[in-house]
């Protein structure tokens, strides 16, 4: 402890030493250059007999040593001195000053050894001396007051905002393990993505180019699949990830313990997409299935009705639909039972549907208000029950899509232990918003048939999952984890998840998921992760300079691991996060920051071996026109066999 006794002890010390230092060299300089003062006069009878005992003393012996010892009291002085701390003072000006000082000190002795008069001889010796000294006496007091803690070398606070983060590789039969490089206190290191429970659901967010698909989402692909994992691909932008998927597939079909199959539905090459029904009858049970078919759809064709779901005018042209499928899937046992037939079954007169309709006492309850309304002439408000309806639904009226959804070439039950399947959904960015209500269809079947018991494990992977519509999604995530079912989830921000599920909705799915990814995102989405991820120590340090100290503090305080404005600026293949563990592999460190390792050469060389989706059959605009004529006629020829039954019956 000091006390202001000893500071001034100390304070007395070190004036001594310079002063003794100061005398030594004045001393020196005298007994050198004596002839020279003799000369000018400048020489006294009573300091030359103090003096001569002094010349005696070994360490005046040689310039060598009284130059010697003056430094070295010199420095003494300098190391117990305390001066104002500067910040302006650099380590490059100290070096200078000591450097030049040192130079002009040690060289000083050369001007004694030159052939001329003594006293100029002398002259130049003394004031080379001199000015060495006292600019080494400047260069030490600049050292002790140079400010050791450089505040302003890591502006934006990287040393401090750094964390230990996983470095194991963590594998289990359900595990995605991503490479991946971090910086810890300036040391780069190498780390692991550990996504050891993906049935707890994992959501994939990142701004366009952030590299969600290149640097994560294909890496699901290939690894699960290379562990026998059935798998629902929505592929927005066809056909880039179903070919990573169909190369990996035909690579690894032996880890499948039946032989698994690879099935794509798209709407644009028709030569090369498989056809399926999803309102394949056998998995539609009760009216139920045909109510959420039609919420389905209906919503994924009007994003905005997500929003006012109880709203009159939504409701109704939703049961109005649910009624069409169930009667189709009623009428000889399911025969016509395909969403085309239901699309054109809508077009039709309201006499003769509604009394087609009446045929089926299943339906009479969702048909009743519309009835009524027509009996009473209430056009007005007949047409806004049905008109939204038939004007949605009329946007599908093409050849390609009834071809593509008339046929039974699979069935949606992807994870049957006997018969497991790979199946890609392809939508195209130009034409989501139609192409986007069908694939929502076939997804929301799909999933009906997935979460079930004693099912093989499974991954439904939604890339841009914003662009299409699935009802209910946090209920997969909670529910089907028992069940083996992995979720997927990638999106671009926050912000559009809410602009399209809603509030209530995006917040349940950012909250409900166990493992986030992250990529550059702003704004909430930026803030709300940061919050996640929480806090970590902090190193703190401030610096207080006044006209008679300098002082310096340093602290610890809790503040956010991974701040907002640096979820903000990631580049592309960085990313941050969390990973959810299980109680047989916990994980102490789930958060991370780390840019994730991509071998770019081996995925090119990879990419340019794979084969492209294979040609199905061949296909003419004939054969699509005459499948959509013959579903029209279906239609037409029901509503004629059975009108005129009904009316048979009444006569």
């Amino acid at each position: 402890m000091q006390t202001g006794e000893n500071e001034q002890a100390l304070r007395k010390i070190i004036d001594f030493t310079r002063l003794l230092s100061v005398s030594m060299l004045i001393i020196h300089l005298y007994l050198c250059c004596y002839q020279t003062f003799k000369d000018h006069g400048a020489t006294w009878k009573i300091v030359n007999a103090v003096l001569v005992h002094i010349a005696r003393l070994p360490i005046f012996g040689s310039v060598l040593f009284a130059k010697t010892a003056i430094l070295l009291l010199l420095l003494v002085s300098l190391i117990g001195s305390k001066g104002k701390k500067d910040t302006e003072i650099t380590r490059k000006a100290v070096f200078t000053y000591g450097a030049i000082g040192m130079m002009i000190y040690c060289s000083s002795g050369v001007f004694l050894k030159i052939n001329g008069r003594a006293d100029l001889r002398n002259g130049l010796y003394i004031l080379a001396t001199v000015v060495g000294y006292l600019i080494l006496i400047a260069a030490g007091s600049k050292l002790f007051r140079l400010l050791k803690i450089e505040l302003n070398t890591d502006i934006f606070n990287r040393y401090n905002e750094t964390f230990p983060q996983e470095e194991r590789k963590l594998e289990n039969p359900y595990a995605i393990n991503l490479p991946a490089t971090y910086t810890l206190k300036g040391e780069v290191r190498k780390s692991w993505i550990n996504i050891i429970n993906p049935f707890r659901g994992t959501l994939v967010m990142g701004s366009p180019g952030a590299g969600k698909s290149y640097f994560i989402i294909r890496h699901i692909i290939t690894q699960h699949i290379r562990k026998g994992f059935a798998m629902l691909l929505y592929d927005f932008k066809y056909d880039d990830l179903s070919r990573i998927a169909y190369n990996t597939l035909r690579r690894y079909s032996h880890c499948y313990e039946s032989p698994a199959k690879f099935y794509t539905i798209n709407f644009e090459d028709l030569s090369r997409t498989h056809r399926c029904n999803p309102l394949d009858p056998s998995g539609m049970h009760d009216i139920t299935d045909a109510m959420e078919s039609s919420l389905t759809f209906m919503l994924g064709l009007n994003r905005d009705w997500i929003k006012k779901q109880s709203d009159f005018f939504v409701q109704s042209p939703i049961n109005f639909v649910t009624a069409l499928i169930w009667f189709l899937r009623k009428y000889q046992d399911g025969k016509y039972c395909t969403l085309p037939h239901v699309i054109e079954l809508a077009q039709a007169e309201y006499d003769d549907l509604f009394a087609l309709l009446q045929t089926e006492p299943e339906v009479e309850v969702l048909i009743n208000p519309f009835v009524s309304a027509w009996r009473n002439e209430a056009t007005d408000q007949l047409e806004g029950q049905i008109a939204s309806a038939k004007i949605s639904m009329a946007r599908l009226a093409s050849p390609a899509l009834y071809y593509v959804m008339s046929g039974n070439d699979f069935t949606l039950d992807l994870n049957n232990p006997d018969a497991p399947k790979v199946i890609c959904v392809g939508n195209n960015p130009l034409k989501q918003q139609v192409y986007g209500a069908v694939l929502s269809l076939y997804i929301a079947r799909a999933i009906k048939l997935v979460n079930q018991k004693n099912k093989l494990k499974c991954n439904l992977i939604f890339d841009e999952f914003p662009t299409i519509y699935f009802n209910n999604i946090d209920s997969l995530i909670a529910t089907a984890r028992s069940n083996k079912v992995a979720t997927t989830l990638a999106v671009q921000d926050y912000s559009q998840l809410k602009k399209d599920y809603g509030r209530d909705q995006a917040e349940v799915i950012m909250n409900i998921v166990g493992n986030v990814i992250s990529g550059q995102v702003t704004g909430d989405t930026a803030r709300q992760l940061s919050e996640r991820f929480g806090k970590i120590n902090q190193e703190k340090q401030s610096l207080t300079i006044n006209s008679q100290d300098t002082s310096v503090s340093r602290s610890t305080q809790l503040d956010y691991a991974v701040p907002a404005s640096k979820i903000a600026t990631l580049s592309s293949g960085e990313f941050v996060g969390m990973v959810a563990d299980d109680p047989d592999e916990p994980i102490d460190l789930k958060i991370f920051h780390n840019r994730i390792i991509n071998d770019h050469e081996a995925i090119r060389a990879e990419e340019r071996a794979y084969e492209d989706l294979p040609v199905l059959r061949e296909i003419t605009h004939e054969k699509v026109l005459s499948n959509y004529l013959n579903i029209k006629q279906d239609i037409a020829s029901i509503i004629d066999r059975e009108v005129k039954k009904s009316c048979s019956d009444q006569g």
